[in-house]
């Protein structure tokens, strides 16, 4: 995986082949940080990823200033690389092994960003449950935006807060936001190259 903005541009990270991991492509994360450019300074931003994986999301928040950056996942050797790799980049994320919906169930934070990237294989009740949970536990800032990464099979435009969606191949974005910005739900680059 690369960093594509900040402090740490173009730095490569190598996570090992072993960890149970589908990370985010490149192409999608940077489509991703070209809608929260539209919308933040990441200067100072409170975020929170869950199902963190490689952490692939919290160092590109990291390198372009954002802190504190809070990772939670279930897996103890992804919550072991992410550890790793922010001592060595002087980042400044805490990663928390835990299940997910535990987390959120106990968390008593508030985040200007939220980005989950579960399993595509959760259940669409399982989906739905993190967006209720977030916004039921008051996580996200009445200023912020959560992010959830899934498939095209999976739907969310139904939920409450939800704001608009962004699709790029198989993977879809949906960002929800106590305000909605009226977007259009939009076929991004279909070429899935």
């Amino acid at each position: 995986m690369r960093i594509i903005s900040g402090k740490h541009k173009g730095r490569r990270i190598q996570a090992p082949k072993k960890l149970p991991v589908r990370p985010t492509t490149d192409m999608a994360k940077e489509a991703l940080f070209n809608v929260l450019n539209n919308n933040f300074n990441f200067s100072g931003l409170r975020v929170l990823e869950l199902f963190a994986g490689t952490g692939n999301i919290s160092y590109e928040f990291a390198s372009r200033g954002s802190h504190p950056i809070t990772a939670v996942d279930g897996d103890f050797g992804c919550v072991s690389f992410i550890k790793k790799t922010t001592t060595e980049f002087d980042f400044d994320i805490t990663a928390i092994k835990s299940d997910v919906f535990a987390y959120l169930e106990r968390c008593k934070n508030s985040y200007d960003i939220i980005f989950a990237d579960p399993p595509y294989h959760l259940t669409q009740v399982d989906f739905e449950k993190i967006v209720t949970l977030i916004f039921e536990n008051e996580i996200l800032d009445e200023e912020g935006m959560f992010i959830i990464e899934h498939s095209k099979d999976t739907s969310l435009e139904h939920m409450i807060h939800f704001s608009f969606a962004k699709r790029y191949g198989g993977t879809v974005f949906s960002f929800f936001e106590f305000e909605s910005k009226d977007e259009e739900v939009s076929e991004e680059d279909e070429n899935d190259s």
